[in-house]
């Protein structure tokens, strides 16, 4: 069990390596050479371009100017000074709602640690009852917990009553953001200021249609140009965003026709159910093997532009390459002419491969992107049951282009719930099986433990267990208390991240295999999964195996009636445990990735030997973006850990509120400067954290009730067992009252915006550039068009179809589609 002296030198650890990271950090973003790699979102925009210094070459590649190097620090200002609704505009609502977690954080547990400190910790020291217990390690910091104070103490009181004031303050503070953020994503959809980048994959919004925005503007507000082009990207903010979030409808499902195609299928079908609103569609390809093929020939064209800027700094010396893995090994031949062949063979594959998606039926998939006139129609349909068979003709909204997950679109329907049991059964026993390194890393948490896992280190530790009888002489022995402290107040909780860093690796994956559509939803689903893990391995692991190691031989030798009390005493002394955790993971983690160190040197060893021109430059660049599927997961830790210890082991709180403070400075500058995200959700994930902390603080009633009743204080749990109802009920509560606004758009706003967009632009060809809105990313290159509908038939109220008569069919009605039933 770690001491005092352990604590503090794993503080020592985290905080000399947190500072180092900062400080390397400061010094690099100052380097011009390091511009693209700590400012990349600012050149993404085309704000920013590359540094151009005169003189001398060192002054281009390091910054001499020594006046900057003495405001080093100046980012963490600068970071908090950008007003939220311009860091909306900025970044996306998706990643201001993200760092309003940490935000939360320190709403809820701040006025907490105060209280507690105040009230808790002065009863728990004078508690005095550690000490009566015989055979019981424990340190200085197990003396500030609830295990201090004697059984039937009234001084429980106390922290009933904190309980108490965590559970409605935690309540207030989630129902006061849950309304804060509901009100902000209505207002992202509804506003007109959006970001210009959220929908770059559409390529067909032409030059007339510009020039018709452009016209509509009031003739005065041209004079200005800086307030024309505002008001231009303002516009052009509210046509595309709405046209693409509200317009579209994805429809899974779609049963077989055999007298039509699937895409005559689908046009038939929404233009007899949908006559007023239907626009257009798309259907999905299965283009997963020519989306490989294309990722193959850059990952070539990578090695071919390698080898050729080789070559032109040393024409002298032609570059060798081996055929073999990796060029490891195999047959050497000139790597310019053997990727040149390489990449001619992968062109005609290509080429047969996008002729053989765009022929063959067979590519088709049942499913497709619907367009719409109006987003009332849209709402209308995405919302709505379309068929009398509630199993075929599936509409939701579709995502965001950049959203879409297109390997998942080739998956038939009729699969996915076999892969979600698969992946549910693969899940329990990943669960399971993760318990036993866990249990390994609790078990060395001490110098005991790893002698008893670990019988061969036996003899290397016995000169500690010889120091501690007084053998050796005091230097020695100084030195000796060092490396236990570094044991056991650090490698536990290196050891834990290190694995929690690997498993989301595994859980992506096992997402992926559900068939999910969208990158925002595999995030979710992925973050559930790794909460779960965090819950059932991390916290209660921890907890339950690192007890039952540590007191195994007291187990055996106690009666039955004194193991409870055993286990209530030992539980609050883990926070020992999580507090090394927390200074790894939260301090000197978030330290380190505010360096991003690998991304540094991916930059620098792809600009010397791939880069040729800018665009090579700019592709080099990796912002990377907010990775919720992992960072929401490891903050909810952070929540379980301060809901639950706030009322047992006080002192913990200090350390969650440097990581709250701490992270929340570092992602917003992240954020800012950094990260460009994939897609924008909307914050539709915010109802997954609202019950993620409610799950969080029933966790904590339940345990402190658990854990009165080793304390012989029967009277609290009938006062304790409303807490877990009540906060049932305000969870119930809170998901009726605005949930919906994250699952389905209000017809009232569809109405509004529809109104509005034909009073300002009655011309508008909405068709024009939605039809290409949801191609599929290997054909962006214009290889594949549709046709476009004939103006005729689009006014005649007759539905053209190519389906025979019922009565002449020979397939019989029981193949037919619904719509004629």
């Amino acid at each position: 069990m770690a001491s005092l002296q352990d604590i503090c030198v794993a503080a020592a650890i985290n905080i000399l390596s947190a500072l180092a990271f900062l400080v390397a950090f400061a010094i690099l973003r100052l380097q011009p050479f390091n511009d693209r790699v700590y400012f990349p979102k600012w050149y993404l925009k085309g704000i920013r371009g590359s540094p151009r210094r005169s003189g001398a070459l060192v002054s281009k590649i390091f910054n001499m100017d020594c006046r900057t190097y003495l405001r080093f620090l100046n980012w963490m200002p600068v970071a908090l000074k950008m007003p939220e609704p311009e860091l909306i505009d900025h970044a996306g609502l998706d990643s201001a709602v993200f760092i309003r977690i940490y935000l939360v954080g320190l709403k809820i547990f701040v006025p907490l640690a105060v209280l507690a400190f105040v009230v808790l910790v002065p009863v728990n020291w004078t508690g005095e009852s550690l000490q009566n217990i015989k055979d019981l390690t424990f340190s200085d910091i197990d003396k500030l917990s609830i295990s201090n104070i004697p059984a039937g103490s009234n001084r429980f009181w106390a922290h009933i009553g904190m309980q108490y004031v965590i559970s409605f303050w935690t309540c207030y503070v989630l129902y006061n953001e849950y309304k804060i953020i509901t009100t902000m994503r209505l207002h992202f959809i509804a506003s007109e200021n959006r970001r210009p980048d959220q929908f770059t994959s559409c390529k067909s919004y032409s030059y007339a249609s510009l020039f018709l925005s452009i016209s509509l503007y009031p003739a005065d507000l041209l004079l200005n140009d800086t307030s024309a082009l505002l008001f231009l990207w303002l516009f052009l903010y509210l046509k595309w965003t709405l046209a693409f979030m509200w317009d579209k409808v994805i429809v899974r499902n779609i049963p077989p026709d055999p007298d039509e195609s699937v895409s005559e299928h689908v046009e038939h079908f929404f233009c007899v159910n949908h006559p007023d609103h239907y626009l257009t569609h798309r259907v999905v390809y299965n283009a997963n093997k020519l989306a490989k093929l294309v990722a193959e020939k850059k990952s070539l064209q990578n090695w071919l532009t390698y080898y050729q800027n080789k070559y032109e700094r040393n024409p002298e010396q032609k570059p060798t390459t081996k055929t073999g893995f990796w060029g490891l090994w195999g047959t050497k031949v000139d790597a310019i002419d053997h990727y040149t062949a390489e990449m001619e063979k992968l062109c005609e594959a290509e080429a047969a491969e996008r002729e053989h998606v765009i022929t063959d039926p067979k590519a088709i998939m049942h499913a497709a992107f619907v367009s719409f006139k109006t987003r009332w129609g849209a709402a209308v349909c995405a919302q709505t049951q379309q068929s009398r068979n509630p199993t075929t003709w599936l509409t939701e909204w579709a995502p965001e282009p950049r959203d879409i997950y297109w390997d998942n679109l080739a998956i038939p329907y009729v699969e996915l719930a076999i892969r979600k049991l698969l992946m549910a059964v693969a899940l329990f026993f990943l669960t399971f099986f993760f318990m036993i390194p866990i249990a390994l890393v609790q078990s060395i948490a001490n110098i005991d433990g790893i002698v008893k896992v670990l019988p061969f280190l036996k003899s290397l530790m016995e000169i500690y267990l010889l120091i501690e009888k007084g053998e050796k002489e005091e230097k020695e022995h100084s030195c000796k208390k060092v490396v236990k402290s570094f044991v056991q107040g650090f490698l536990p909780g290196i050891a834990l991240k290190i694995f929690l860093i690997i498993l989301p690796i595994f859980l992506t994956t096992m997402s992926k295999i559900e068939g999910l559509i969208s990158l925002s939803s595999l995030e979710r689903r992925t973050a559930g999964k790794y909460y779960l893990f965090i819950l059932v391995n991390v916290f209660i692991g921890s907890i339950i195996t690192g007890t039952a190691f540590q007191q195994l031989h007291k187990f055996i030798n106690q009666s039955a009636t004194a193991i409870p009390k055993t286990v209530g005493v030992s539980i609050p002394m883990k926070a020992t445990f999580f507090i090394t955790y927390i200074m790894v993971d939260g301090w000197a983690g978030i330290a380190a990735e505010i360096l991003r160190l690998v991304p540094l040197i991916m930059f620098h060893l792809k600009n010397t030997f791939l880069v040729k021109t800018e665009k090579d430059r700019e592709q080099a660049m990796d912002p990377g973006c907010l990775d919720f599927s992992i960072s929401e997961p490891r903050i909810q830790l952070y929540f379980i850990l301060g809901l639950v210890y706030a009322a047992v082991t006080p002192i913990l709180l200090p350390f969650i509120i440097v990581f709250f403070a701490f992270a929340y400075l570092v992602f917003r500058h992240q954020i800012i400067n950094v990260y460009d995200q994939k897609y924008e959700s909307g914050a539709a994930f915010w109802p997954d954290v609202h019950q993620r902390v409610i799950i969080g603080l029933m966790i904590s009633q339940l345990l402190l009730m658990g854990l009165m009743s080793t304390k012989e204080f029967g009277k609290s749990t009938a006062l304790l067992i409303v807490l877990p109802v009540l906060t049932f009920w305000f969870h119930r509560y809170c998901k009726g009252r605005f949930e919906s606004a994250f699952l389905k758009f209000p017809l009232q706003e569809a109405m509004v915006k529809d109104t509005l967009e034909r009073a300002t632009e009655p011309n508008l060809n909405l068709k024009k550039y939605l039809q290409d809105a949801y191609i599929h990313p290997v054909f962006n290159g214009g290889e594949f068009e549709r046709p476009e509908a004939i103006d005729e038939e689009e006014s005649n109220p007759l539905v053209p179809t190519k389906r025979s008569a019922y009565k002449s069919s020979k397939h019989g009605s029981d193949l037919s589609s619904d719509v004629e039933s």
